[in-house]
């Protein structure tokens, strides 16, 4: 039997899903399921670790991403099947994002018809199978012909069974054919817990005033492909329909390659005779009495592979901005394994000189061909001056292209604890008291010996659970935030060049 599951949410929901992309990716390869989707409500924040865990596996990723409308649509599961079309579905992500307040993303209809070329669909049908939910199916078939179905998932209510037999038949009158999804919010039903707590965190109540908002059951988990096609086996076909969405879906997220900025190109030059021109005047300027052997080895070994790793415009890009801060008197120094560059010694970036007897230069710490991954160059600007300088590169390279890195705030153990406790019904003074015990921000835990000395007895029952929970918590994400000076600079629009929220922030700018 193969079953691929085409609805989860991970933690990267932001207090909806409580388990990690590693977790879910681990857990459907143990299950033996045929591939995975990860769909976050309105973002693409976890598909890159899902991504990367999935292939390290050996399990087949397909990148979602359930999408939320404002006017009234219902929501979709979303899946670009080529590069262009997740060009598409970043720039639609961003359009809503950019409508709405932090945190949030405004979407219409219309936008998913502006966008929606190349993209498979998976409409969620509401509780109430309304003729109004059957005439908004119609219209989703209708804009995208041959590229829609209609959810149906096991929720182990009451009527499941006539519920999913109504989906089918609406789905059939509507073209839209039913296929079958988990709709999984964690990996394992021991996760329900703190599934529950999230949801409390998120609607600002406590487990004993939550309700309806809570899930009835642990059943929002993996499962295996033989449950599955127990739980739908009056319909066989919905679960053959999950492998022939996933087939149809060929993008991967190894499709996107960097593509720096080539505005510090001057024309009929290309970027590696340009760097090369600059590495050598910048010797010269460095070693006025003469450029010592030493450094004319190790400036042609490193041209040699900045050229061959295709990494020359990345050098320039960096080259531009300091040159720019220096040119306005703003200081400025490169730091970190940058100082193992010759180049960057030559181009003023760093300051460190390789032919001084204490400095031991080593390039293959900065770039490695084994390594096959993009440079990392660091620069301190001053901080009274820094804002000229990131204003500089919006104008330099247009806010279409250039953009503060996003960075994701993640559960410590004292934020843990009192959001725990709070959801938990705990008093404002037992939370206080159990987040001072914790040593610092950055623990891994709550010692119960921490917790004795407060007053407080670490094996009753309220306070056992409220640290348990906290401590599945700890490194969850929280919310998005922004870097306080890291840059992505691309040479197209970034709306359809990086993974929003949890980019691999390999070609940055740190300012």
């Amino acid at each position: 039997m193969s079953y691929v599951e085409l609805q989860c949410a991970t933690n990267f929901c932001f207090l909806r899903g409580a388990s990690d992309p590693d977790e879910l990716a681990m857990t459907a390869k143990a299950l033996g399921l045929a591939g995975l989707a990860v769909t976050d409500r309105n973002s693409l924040a976890g598909v890159v670790r899902a991504h990367a865990k999935a292939k390290e596996l050996g399990l087949r990723f397909i990148l979602g991403c359930q999408l939320a409308f404002t006017d009234g649509s219902p929501a979709v599961l979303c899946y670009p099947t080529t590069r262009e079309a997740y060009g598409r579905l970043t720039r639609l992500l961003t359009v809503g994002q950019l409508r709405a307040r932090k945190g949030a993303c405004e979407l219409r209809w219309d936008d998913l018809v502006e966008y929606g070329e190349g993209q498979l669909f998976i409409v969620l049908p509401p509780d109430d199978l309304s003729p109004a939910f059957e005439a908004q199916l119609v219209r989703a078939v209708r804009d995208f012909p041959g590229r829609v179905w209609l959810a149906a998932a096991r929720a182990y209510a009451a009527q499941d069974v006539k519920r999913i037999g109504a989906i089918d038949a609406l789905g059939r009158r509507a073209g839209a054919p039913m296929v079958a999804v988990g709709d999984v919010l964690y990996h394992a039903p021991e996760r329900r817990p703190l599934q529950d707590v999230v949801t409390c965190i998120r609607e600002k109540c406590t487990i004993q005033t939550a309700g309806l908002r809570l899930e009835a059951n642990a059943e929002r988990h993996l499962k295996t492909p033989e449950e599955m096609a127990r739980l739908f086996a009056r319909w066989p076909e919905a679960i053959d329909r999950t492998r022939q969405i996933a087939e149809r879906c060929t993008f991967s997220l190894d499709e996107l390659k960097y593509e720096y900025p080539d505005e510090p190109v001057p024309p009929g030059k290309t970027a590696i005779q340009h760097l090369t021109d600059l590495a050598w005047a910048g010797a010269d300027w460095r070693y006025p009495a003469g450029v010592p052997q030493k450094v004319v080895d190790l400036l042609n070994k490193e041209l040699a592979l900045i050229a061959e790793l295709n990494y020359p415009n990345y050098f320039l890009t960096v080259h531009d901005i300091v040159k720019w801060a220096q040119d306005q008197g703003i200081l400025c120094q490169g730091r970190g394994s940058a100082a193992n560059s010759s180049v960057c010694f030559c181009l003023g970036v760093t300051a460190v000189d390789p032919c001084k007897p204490d400095h031991d230069v080593l390039f293959e710490r900065f770039i490695s061909k084994e390594r096959d991954e993009p440079p990392d160059i660091d620069v301190d600007f001053e901080h009274e001056r820094r804002e000229l300088v990131m204003q500089y590169v919006y104008e330099r390279y247009g806010r279409h292209r250039a953009a503060i890195v996003a960075t994701v705030i993640h559960y410590r153990p004292r934020m843990a604890i009192r959001q725990v406790g709070k959801a938990l019904g705990l008093t404002e003074d037992v939370t206080a008291s159990l987040a001072n015990t914790v040593w610092g921000s950055y623990g891994d835990g709550l010692p119960d010996e921490h917790i004795r000395q407060t007053g407080i007895d670490p094996q009753a029952q309220e306070i056992r659970r409220a640290t348990a929970i906290a401590e599945q918590l700890l490194g969850f994400p929280r919310h998005l935030s922004q870097h306080v000076g890291g840059y992505v600079l691309t040479k197209r629009r970034l709306d359809e060049t990086v993974p929003i929220g949890n980019a691999a922030m390999k070609d940055r700018t740190f300012i």
